[in-house]
């Protein structure tokens, strides 16, 4: 074999090698399908395991509305609701430890489920059906969250440290998830240090912004 050749081989090699070390881009699959998904895609969830799964618009679309399945589709609607109707006397009676914490109408038990996040994961607290029920019928728009799949999120955090009023969202359930697994992350010692509570803003912050502000609760 030839010098020239010789060098071109070597060359070829040492190319391939190089893109091998390359780290491969992380691609999102659909888990019903396993098709490629776009960063913001739809989800469905487990009703007996709670588990989040990502599927593409296709697979999505047949869970769409369906009730008596395993599977019901995550809608993609947030609502800030601008006038929510709560005291702290009723906050209190909730018994919820801190000052964020999200609640959704779970079918499968046919109850309220009241949860809020920790360093942990997802916390489950007892709710007093009483409590849930006034405040209900001060906020009839939460009559109209889909089961198992939206939530009322509290956020109660700046009014507790007196630098922010209080902030209350019907969200898609997958974005409480989010919330707590940012906080599992992010959380170091025994007050969460100066990075979870960042994380935190920077949450809401694009909640905010992609939310639609509900003002008239009684009439929605």
């Amino acid at each position: 074999m030839k010098m020239d050749q010789i060098r071109e081989t070597t060359d070829a090699f040492e190319s391939l090698r190089q893109f091998a070390r390359r780290p491969r881009r992380q691609v999102e699959q659909c888990e019903m399908c396993s098709a490629e998904l776009h960063t913001e895609h739809p989800h469905l969830i487990d009703l007996t395991q709670r588990r989040m799964h990502c599927a593409c618009d296709a697979c999505a679309m047949l869970f769409s509305g369906r009730a008596g399945t395993k599977y019901r589709r995550v809608p993609r609607d947030i609502c800030l609701l601008s006038n929510f109707r709560i005291t702290d006397a009723e906050w209190d009676s909730l018994l919820i430890p801190i000052n964020l914490a999200f609640f959704f109408q779970n079918s499968l038990d046919s109850r309220v489920s009241a949860l809020y996040p920790s360093p942990a994961g997802a916390t489950e607290s007892l709710l007093p059906l009483e409590a849930w029920t006034g405040i209900v019928q001060s906020n009839p728009i939460l009559n109209k969250m889909e089961p198992d799949v939206e939530a009322l999120l509290v956020n109660r955090v700046g009014l507790a440290r007196g630098v922010s009023a209080a902030e209350y969202y019907i969200v898609p359930i997958d974005a409480c998830y989010k919330l707590v697994g940012l906080i599992r992350i992010h959380w170091r010692g025994l007050s969460g240090g100066t990075e979870v509570w960042k994380e935190i803003g920077d949450f809401f912050t694009q909640l905010r912004a992609r939310a639609e502000v509900v003002k008239d609760q009684m009439h929605a």
